[in-house]
């Protein structure tokens, strides 16, 4: 054999062995988080695994960084930095906690050097007066560049060859600050080039989520919860055995536990119906960390740090045969009907383009549409924009707002297929005003839109006439059976 193909192959072993993992906040928010993670990585290691880990800034630390970063950008030097050295000392505390002599020194260091880079950005901010997108980015990314660095120490010190590696070199990103898009193959050559090789050498490469760059070098940011993206990102171009997201819940559930005391973990769930969840509310995981693992079909395990002996949630390309018509209830809060009424354009040609094109310029994503004979009514979260937006929009028709709304999303798989489940569904809410409803546009989703101060009984309705009698293939029958018990 050539060394050439025994090389391929040791690549292919490596990259099947591959297991990507992601901890957010709560996984990293102080010390005994950190050993808890490294407890779960040396676990992966002890299974012949070989983990690449992405982490989230430490608990609460993201809103903070956008908090001094405001503050800057009024003008408010004096409280911009105050909110940066409480977040120096919380570090530096976290670190001396967490790590022996032999490391602490350099890990102070290399924190230092990130908060005085971070205190001359805010000083610069106040100067000017001004928070630009682009400055924006670079501010709240330290979080993930502090956390990562920790983490790695952290991994070093228990033997488990932590080597930080910095995600703006690897995740590359355009220049759509806020929310930039990747790279992907310019990712997968830089994947290759710098993490790859720390894999094969026995290493456990901690990266940062959440935070890119563009070619250029300038910093750039996913998007809020972009955590799960980055590694999806980098599972995919890594062409992992696996990704697993770590949180502080046993998986996806049927519903929120907070509204549903029985609400049941999910075993298994497919990529299309896990999409819909995140994009209509549930909070797990982030919408498109589901793209890339699709491409590559790579399955994607939703794990809890705090109870790492739980089986969790397996998202895989296909669903699982259910009984059960769903598999779980989201709900999406703050949302805005958008009534839009031109009785002499409505069938006009290019009026629906105008309407839309209003969305478009301000980049509004929309939820749900239902048009009458003389009506448009659309969906859309409730920001600061929506001023803007109907002023725009009340150049071509009349326009009425109905804030304080909340969508309600039922996901399964071949819901159209299946007869009488609309009958069940608002039987089930038949007390409660439904004001929009989305039915037969997708085939695993039913939606519907009632007043926010509903949304809890709807739920528990829905949740007793469809979680009654679960499917144990693919719910977790057990740990209800065990509570009742209890």
């Amino acid at each position: 054999m050539s060394g050439a193909r025994k090389v391929e192959e040791r690549v292919g072993e490596a990259r099947t062995a591959l297991v990507v993992m992601k901890f957010g906040g709560t996984s990293v928010e102080d010390a005994k988080a950190m050993l808890r993670t490294a407890a779960i990585v040396r676990g992966r290691r002890e299974r012949g695994l070989k983990p690449v880990v992405v982490v989230s800034a430490m608990a609460k630390v993201t809103d903070q960084l956008l908090a001094a970063g405001a503050a800057a950008g009024r003008g408010d030097k004096v409280g911009a930095l105050a909110i940066a050295a409480r977040l120096r000392n919380r570090h530096l505390e976290t670190a001396a906690d967490l790590l022996a002599d032999d490391l602490l020194a350099g890990t102070r260091t290399a924190i230092c050097a990130e908060f005085d880079a971070l205190d001359d950005l805010l000083r610069g901010i106040a100067a000017v007066g001004e928070l630009t997108p682009r400055t924006s980015d670079n501010v709240v990314g330290f979080g993930e560049r502090v956390s990562s660095q920790m983490v790695a120490a952290a991994f070093a010190r228990h033997g488990l060859g932590g080597a930080h590696v910095d995600a703006r070199s690897c995740i590359v990103t355009d220049d759509h600050f806020g929310k930039a898009a990747p790279l992907e193959a310019v990712i997968e050559a830089k994947l290759t080039q710098l993490v790859l090789p720390l894999v094969q050498a026995g290493q456990t490469p901690v990266l940062g989520g959440f935070i890119g760059a563009t070619a250029d070098g300038i910093a750039t940011t996913l998007g809020r919860g972009g955590s799960d993206y980055t590694a999806a990102l980098v599972g995919g171009g890594l062409r992992a055995g696996a990704i697993e997201i770590w949180t502080d819940v046993n998986g996806i559930m049927t519903t929120d536990p907070r509204i549903c005391a029985d609400a049941l973990r999910v075993k298994t769930i497919s990529f299309e119906e896990a999409a819909e969840l995140a994009y209509f509310g549930a909070k797990v995981l982030h919408p498109a960390t589901i793209l890339p693992a699709v491409q590559k079909n790579i399955p994607v395990w939703v794990l809890n740090s705090r109870n790492a002996q739980n089986e969790g949630t397996k998202i895989t390309a296909m669903a699982a045969p259910c009984a059960s018509p769903f598999k779980s209830i989201a709900v999406k809060k703050k949302l805005t009907i958008i009534d839009i009424v031109a009785s002499r354009m409505l069938m006009s040609h290019g009026y629906l383009k105008a309407v839309f094109d209003v969305f478009d310029r301000f980049e509004c994503a929309i939820d749900m549409v239902s048009t009458s004979e003389v009506s448009v009514s659309l969906t859309v979260e409730s920001h600061g924009r929506l001023a803007a937006i109907c002023t725009e929009l009340g150049k071509i028709a009349d326009v009425k707002l109905e804030g304080g709304k909340a969508l309600i999303c039922m996901v399964g798989e071949d819901i159209r297929g299946r007869s009488g489940i609309s009958g069940r569904v608002f039987s089930a809410i038949r007390h409660i005003n439904v004001r929009m409803i989305s039915q037969g546009a997708s085939e695993i989703n039913m939606s519907f839109m009632i007043e926010e101060s509903d949304v809890d009984e709807a739920v528990r309705a829905l949740h007793a006439e469809f979680f009654a009698e679960p499917d144990p293939t693919v719910f977790d029958v057990e740990s209800r059976a065990v509570a009742v018990k209890a």
